[in-house]
């Protein structure tokens, strides 16, 4: 197994790590960033007791790429949550341009920051309509969420943060004040290597993960919530039911699909995060976009594009009957992600002295062995 399947770059462990077993076989990093051409970067904003909070930017061609749009598909599981830019997306089963996440309060700030990063680098995009991408989860149990910390200087700069290869995991980008089953949770990802109609795929998403109750909580098909009940802060500050809050996922993929089998294949996020033990709060906003970085050049982006006589575009796609690998690999890399977001994280206080206890690991890795000792009746 790869180091880089245990461990993060700066050398926080994974849930592999703890010899939690996941099914289907990842990609190099397993990473989104597995996905050719696909860059991914951070700002983490962590100063002062209050300021716990950041920003996630990601690139599906890179970030020379934003001219050219990407097949995509939108889903959402509960509408509680923003993310701009999928009324085009719903129309045209396109978007061009980077993707951020971070806060509830700093949407309008990362809407402002993709725009003020695409001008700078590909002024020849400023006649033509922006729409970007930003979306949210809350963290205003640890962070100043209301302070404004996040700035369009702030998106900018993970903009210009984001390359391919193994990414940072836990309180990092827009994952920084972020809970998960009433543990510290945040930035997960993992990838998936899916063969269909004969040639092989990568398949990787990337979660904001701030969603789900203590009691839920489950990692591949192990229930811990009850046994890990101990020591939670969270359910004893809220007056929510439990489980409120949301959960971002971005699915990268570089097989060939038309935009609605991207939407199936957002669709499949879903069962992924089921696997982890939530139910689906009211109170969470669950969104989920998929992308496909094939067919280069197919969707003219523009004015000066569309007007320019370049006549009929073409797609290659997979059929519909081939996509089960792509369906599968969905379920099974949001799973790990999840529980990476979980794992790769540390116990943090922030905002008011509110404090989010890290997942015991070391409980969490007996729990398995133990488990996996049981016999099957």
């Amino acid at each position: 197994m790869a180091d880089s399947h245990l461990a993060t770059p700066t050398g926080k462990p994974r849930a592999r790590a703890l010899g939690i077993g996941f099914g289907g076989r990842p990609g190099r990093w397993n990473a989104i960033t597995d996905v050719p051409g696909v860059e991914a970067g951070y700002t983490t904003l962590i100063a002062g007791e209050a300021v716990r909070t950041g920003v996630t930017a990601i690139h599906p061609r890179g970030r020379s790429g934003p001219g050219d749009p990407v097949a995509a598909g939108f889903h959402c599981q509960n509408g509680n949550g923003e993310m701009t830019g999928v009324s085009w997306i719903e129309e045209s089963g396109t978007f061009a341009g980077p993707v951020a996440i971070t806060n509830t309060h700093a949407v309008g700030a990362a809407h402002a920051g993709i725009i003020a990063w695409t001008l700078k680098h590909h002024p020849q995009l400023g006649d033509d309509w922006l729409l970007p991408v930003a979306a949210e989860t809350w963290d205003g149990y640890l962070n100043d969420i209301n302070g404004r910390h996040v700035t369009e200087e702030t998106v900018v700069a993970a903009l210009e943060a984001a390359r391919p290869g193994p990414l940072d995991e836990g309180s990092v980008g827009g994952g920084t004040g972020m809970n998960c089953y009433d543990f510290k949770g945040g930035s997960g990802t993992a990838s998936r290597l899916a063969e269909c109609a004969g040639t092989a795929y990568t398949v990787g998403v990337f979660v904001q993960a701030n969603f789900g109750s203590r009691n839920e909580l489950t990692l591949a098909g192990i229930p811990l919530g009850e046994a890990l009940a101990d020591d939670n802060p969270l359910a004893e500050h809220f007056s929510l039911p439990p489980g409120a809050g949301s959960v971002i996922a971005v699915v990268a993929t570089d097989a060939p699909l038309l935009p609605h089998q991207c939407r199936a294949l957002a669709r499949r996020v879903t069962l992924g995060i089921a696997r982890t033990g939530t139910s689906g709060s009211h109170f969470s906003g669950d969104l989920f976009l998929a992308f496909s970085t094939a067919n280069p050049g197919a969707f003219p982006h523009g004015l000066a594009q569309v007007t320019a006589g370049a006549g009929t575009s073409r797609l290659d796609f997979l059929p519909w009957g081939a996509l089960d690998p792509c369906f599968e690999a969905v379920v099974q890399a949001t799973e790990e992600a999840v529980a990476n977001a979980l794992v790769a994280n540390e116990e943090m206080t922030g905002r008011d002295g509110h404090r989010s206890p890290a997942l015991p690991r070391d409980r969490v890795a007996s729990l398995v062995r133990r488990w996996r000792t049981w016999p099957l009746e």
